[in-house]
């Protein structure tokens, strides 16, 4: 497996390390827990969960849910997977101790599940399952990833953003990145990215940009058509998305056939847009981008001038942050100077040119 950071480039003495995953962190939200709702339950089962909820001693409970989950009837296992989702919901200590009374398997069962109710109830349980840090090994071990690759293709629009969330959480473990990758999970991600409604999107978006630390994922993304979604919402500032899209791009911009397909997408004409009117943050984003894009292509230089990214970048130049500007600065000269990034490097560093 090989984790990638932000490629380094340097142009004119100066060395660019992009956006990090650290700086970008703020763009994106974890997924939160079970956020489809409240469930029909009788006032018997409401007190007995309130109760659970509010007692140290809720391991009987618990006990008795997880053998339901293995019930033959669907009624009973539907219960038992809502109660243990508003268990593990409701009370993070709850987490740990259902996972150590042996839940994951037979969730992840129910995950498998041809009825869609009960594989979203599944796969959300899982969920806040994994919001406990000491699950998510376990999560994996037992073999979810796949099941909750398969539900993020073909279950309902719940059960597809809180599978995209349960990946990312499982994503955090390093080495499970790769075996999502593999899984399948990358083009399904892309598609929810593109089809999905606003949380679909944004929960897509946060597992892209997880999972793209890794360079295979990088290519699959890319493979799979990521940039023409990522080059849409950026495009519709309305979207809200506008931020979340350019980080995820940010990550995959180090790769030449990533820089083709923005090209293709139309994607240089919505970067000099964001330049001009994006917030201060889109803007060094799109700025970075543009640059990473330039660095070694005179016909990108070219299409990027004729788009007029030139006053908005020396605007940027003489008001944005500091390192807006020293990115606006280099792009610039990059621009007026169209010829090969080393070349330009070069002749720089034997002239002793810097701003």
């Amino acid at each position: 497996m090989e984790t990638e950071v932000q490629s380094n480039f340097t142009y004119m003495g100066r060395t660019f390390n992009g956006l990090s995953i650290n700086e970008s962190s703020s763009a994106f939200s974890d997924c939160n827990s079970d956020r489809s709702g409240d469930f029909p339950t009788t006032s018997s089962q409401s007190r007995r969960l309130l109760l659970a909820c509010a007692s140290d001693n809720s391991d009987e409970l618990i006990r008795n849910l997880v053998s339901d989950l293995e019930s033959n009837s669907i009624d009973v296992q539907k219960q038992a997977a809502m109660e243990i989702r508003l268990l593990a919901k409701n009370k993070p200590e709850n987490r740990l101790k259902i996972a150590r009374l042996g839940a994951i398997k037979p969730l992840i069962s129910l995950i498998n599940s041809s009825d869609l109710h009960l594989q979203e109830y599944g796969v959300t349980a899982i969920l806040n399952l994994s919001l406990c840090d000491e699950n998510k090994e376990l999560i994996a071990a037992s073999g979810a990833i796949k099941p909750l690759v398969r539900a993020l293709k073909l279950g309902n629009s719940t059960t597809k953003e809180n599978s995209a969330c349960a990946l990312l959480r499982l994503s955090q473990i390093e080495e499970n990145k790769i075996a999502i990758g593999i899984s399948g999970a990358i083009p399904n991600l892309v598609n929810l990215l593109e089809h999905g409604n606003f949380r679909g999107k944004k929960d897509a978006s946060t597992a892209l940009f997880c999972l793209c630390t890794v360079k295979e994922n990088k290519v699959r993304a890319v493979q799979a058509g990521v940039m023409k979604p990522l080059v849409e919402l950026m495009a519709d500032f309305s979207s809200n998305m506008v931020d979340k899209s350019a980080f995820v791009m940010s990550v995959l911009i180090s790769m030449t056939e990533a820089r083709v397909a923005v090209v293709e997408e139309g994607g240089i004409p919505v970067l000099v847009e964001i330049v001009e009117v994006g917030t201060q943050r889109q803007k060094e984003i799109a700025v970075a981008i543009l640059l990473q894009l330039c660095e070694d292509s005179v016909s990108y230089r070219t299409m990027v001038a004729r788009e007029g990214a030139i006053p908005p970048l020396v605007a940027l130049s003489q008001s944005g942050t500091s390192r807006a500007k020293q990115k606006a600065e280099t792009l610039i000269a990059l621009l007026r100077q169209p010829r090969s990034g080393n070349a330009a490097a070069t002749q720089a560093r034997a002239s002793d040119v810097s701003f």
